[in-house]
């Protein structure tokens, strides 16, 4: 979510919209986040004053139930729109929003989500007289991307992610310890976030090092790296000839594999959901099918021996982010929803539509 307020957030301020950020606990995230007014507080009466105070005239409140019935609760008259993201599994998706259904019908005036398949024949279901508003979530296209540095000696595999089941890091160590007996010069480079790491998955990420020592010693874990660095990681990998791999059970949206393309860095995943809005098998990207190792490997391997075919899934990749994904088409979708929600208002700018695909903005 980090990644998703700090980008709108700044796309919004150069279409003349002030956006704050509020978060109810602090994080390694904030260290990405500058020029936006953001607050930490879970205090409900800090919070009721912050927006007496500021008069916002919509709150999107992300995935947080208990915020948008405490903000409703305060007599905000402005618009509550309720975004959804990042509810896991088909599965627990379905939980959350048999939990949700009732509050989220009595307070929220909108729901936003992201263009992933299961969250929108979930949500059309469960809300059906609901205003909804689908579309993909954006990038940074103009300041996040590929920088040219000097070439390692040896391929690098990055993965991104937190040690926790969703993300399915054991899989990519599963497929290290087998790309290692192929490419004994190998480094794998883990990305995550040590402080969101679940205490049994990381004492199992231990472990399994502890017992390969060769992969312990090719395995480098990069915990927290700031954002804007992360271009230069990314655009590294890519050069290496080596590949990002994402072995997510299931993704709303997929930032870390949409970065990676955007920084020429070619991308194998298994299908999570959300990441089938940019990877099209062999044409911007590679697919394999979740815990078949053999498939893994033997799409990893002609990756980093077909240079024809690594280069066009670069340069289709990266072509495709930034025509779909930049932060100015989703500026576009995001003011013509709240247009839509509040037409006769001055403060929202009538001229900007949904933009030239129907079906990924207003729904």
């Amino acid at each position: 979510m980090e990644t998703l307020n700090r980008i709108r957030s700044k796309a919004l301020m150069e279409r003349g919209i002030e956006s704050h950020l509020l978060y109810n606990l602090d994080g390694e995230g904030r260290q990405n986040i500058k020029d936006i007014p953001t607050f930490v507080t879970s205090d409900p009466d800090t919070i009721r004053k912050l927006i007496e105070k500021e008069k916002y005239h919509a709150i999107i409140i992300c995935s947080d139930i208990h915020m948008l019935i405490q903000i409703s609760s305060f007599g905000y008259d402005g618009r509550l729109i309720f975004e959804l993201q990042g509810l896991g599994t088909p599965e627990e998706a379905l939980l959350i929003l048999q939990d949700f259904k009732e509050h989220i019908q009595r307070h929220a005036d909108a729901l936003l989500y992201p263009q992933t398949a299961h969250l929108r024949q979930l949500i059309r279901s469960f809300f059906p007289d609901i205003p909804q508003y689908c579309f993909d979530d954006p990038l940074d296209t103009r300041n996040f991307g590929y920088t040219a540095y000097p070439r390692k000696p040896f391929p690098v595999i990055g993965w991104i992610g937190r040690i926790q089941v969703n993300k399915n890091w054991r899989e990519f160590l599963l497929l290290g310890q087998r790309l290692l007996k192929l490419y004994p010069g190998l480094y794998l480079w883990l990305f995550d976030d040590d402080t969101l790491s679940d205490s049994a998955e990381l004492a199992g990420y231990r472990q399994m090092l502890a017992e390969d020592p060769l992969l312990s010693s090719r395995l480098i874990r990069y915990s927290n790296i700031p954002h804007e660095l992360m271009a230069d990681y990314l655009s590294i990998i890519g050069d290496s000839g080596g590949m990002l791999i994402s072995t997510s059970i299931r993704e709303g949206f997929g930032y870390a594999v949409a970065e990676a393309m955007l920084c020429r860095c070619p991308v194998l995943s298994t299908d999570s959901g959300g990441v089938r809005r940019f990877i099209f098998h062999n044409t911007t990207g590679k697919f394999y099918t979740r815990g078949n190792l053999e498939e893994g490997v033997a799409e990893a391997v002609s990756l980093m021996l077909d240079p024809l075919l690594r280069k066009q899934l670069v340069q289709n990749a990266e072509a495709h982010i930034r025509k779909h994904f930049s932060a100015d088409l989703y500026a576009e979708r995001f003011i013509a929803m709240l247009s839509g929600l509040e037409a006769t208002s001055p403060f929202f700018a009538p001229d900007y539509g949904s933009g030239p695909e129907a079906a990924d903005g207003n729904e």
